[in-house]
């Protein structure tokens, strides 16, 4: 299937393990690189009803997959953040392990780059003033990535395995946790722990009316400790319409921040403009406007 393509590899399998134990981090201390001038690309089309697109419901019972934009777009770029904290890692967060990543949040504003950081509703518990800023600043928007970041499909790098029957009542308790925590830039898009789904998954899904989000460039941060590997990854693998993914907690991708930093100027330089996955999907005219929130 076209979902497993993005992890063949070796750095990618990294990537998706840094999900089961959380992590993205920042590396102070770097010198901020000059921010060019934004160039001019396509603009997305705004969804009629001011609400985000989304392609839910699928055809046949089966939630819907969005991997990346259209390259009619122009240059564009969704730079995605998966904020992963597990539902029993509350002792750790006690101990003093971090899992946000305020510097992150910090350059990207500083940067001006829109984004869409996919978390869980246990992070949006354990840091709910963090949770209400990114969800109340216009440039970013707040996704699913489950309340407790157990696995989808089995085996999946380690996950405990959600069961079936269990699966949108994780999701829904994610939402009612971002609400919770008073965000607003709430989208009806999920990504799957892991990154692991099956058929079976997306009909669970479907009750909770969301697209699901996967990617076609990976970032490789996770556990990394070279930036400019990172960045390296991405800026070779980047096409116009692309959609990456990274990682917005501090423990186990320590290397993100300060990658963000080179990977968003080359980029400008390129002609890119960043965008969240709402605008990438709008631009690629998938689907309708949701209705509602699960």
């Amino acid at each position: 299937m076209r979902h497993v393509i993005t992890f063949v590899r070796t750095v990618s399998l990294l990537g998706v393990l840094c999900t089961a134990l959380a992590g993205c981090g920042d590396a102070p201390g770097a010198r901020p690189r000059p921010v060019p001038p934004e160039k001019p690309a396509a603009a997305a089309r705004p969804s009629p009803t001011g609400v985000p697109p989304t392609m839910a419901p699928g055809p046949a019972g089966i939630t819907p997959v969005f991997e990346r934009g259209s390259a009619a777009a122009g240059r564009t770029v969704a730079l995605t953040f998966d904020a992963d904290m597990t539902a029993d890692q509350g002792p750790r967060a006690a101990r003093g392990e971090r899992f946000d990543n305020p510097a992150l949040i910090a350059t990207l504003r500083r940067l001006k780059v829109d984004a869409t950081v996919f978390m869980t509703g246990r992070w949006a518990e354990e840091y709910p003033d963090q949770a209400r800023a990114i969800g109340n600043d216009p440039r970013f928007e707040i996704a699913n990535h489950s309340y407790s970041h157990h696995a989808f499909k089995a085996p999946c790098y380690g996950l405990p395995a959600l069961g079936r029957q269990d699966m949108a009542a994780d999701v829904r308790r994610a939402f009612d946790a971002f609400r919770a925590a008073g965000a607003r830039n709430v989208v009806p898009y999920f990504r799957f722990p892991g990154g692991c789904y099956d058929d079976d998954a997306l009909r669970a899904l479907t009750a909770a009316k969301v697209t699901a989000v996967q990617w076609d460039v990976v970032g490789g941060d996770a556990f990394a400790t070279d930036p400019d590997a990172v960045a390296e990854q991405v800026l070779a693998d980047v096409r116009p319409g692309s959609l990456v993914v990274l990682h917005c907690t501090r423990s186990a991708a320590p290397a993100t921040e300060q990658a963000v930093r080179r990977i968003v100027p080359e980029l400008r330089g390129r002609g890119y403009r960043f965008v969240k996955v709402s605008d990438l999907m709008a631009a690629a005219g998938r689907g309708a406007p949701a209705a509602d929130l699960p």
